[in-house]
């Protein structure tokens, strides 16, 4: 069994016991949070859209921070360069249930 969950504009493929870095929200460590799931599939039955009736229950595990990314601005032959780095931060969860 697995599902499809929607987070910050992106969407996971989810089973139980799965540990994935999500968009960050606004949960403390230990606690859990509910994902509405766009798709569930068991076998051969899927289910989608208005038909979904289930929940995914995620444990959070922490915040944590991505890679490092810079960006750097340059114009020719105008001596204009600006270098700005960013780190995004997620949330750490462990699915623990689907349905």
């Amino acid at each position: 069994m697995y599902a499809v969950v929607d987070n910050g504009g992106h969407q996971y493929k989810v089973k139980v016991g799965d540990v994935l870095n999500i968009e960050k929200i606004e949960a403390e460590q230990g606690t859990t949070v509910e994902l509405k799931p766009v798709l569930v599939a068991d076998g051969d039955k899927v289910l989608t859209g208005s038909e979904v009736t289930q929940v995914v229950k995620a444990e959070v595990l922490g915040v944590v921070k991505g890679e490092k990314i810079i960006v750097y601005k340059y114009k020719a032959k105008k001596n204009v360069r600006k270098k700005q780095g960013h780190r995004q931060k997620y949330t750490k969860i462990k699915v623990v249930s689907i349905g």
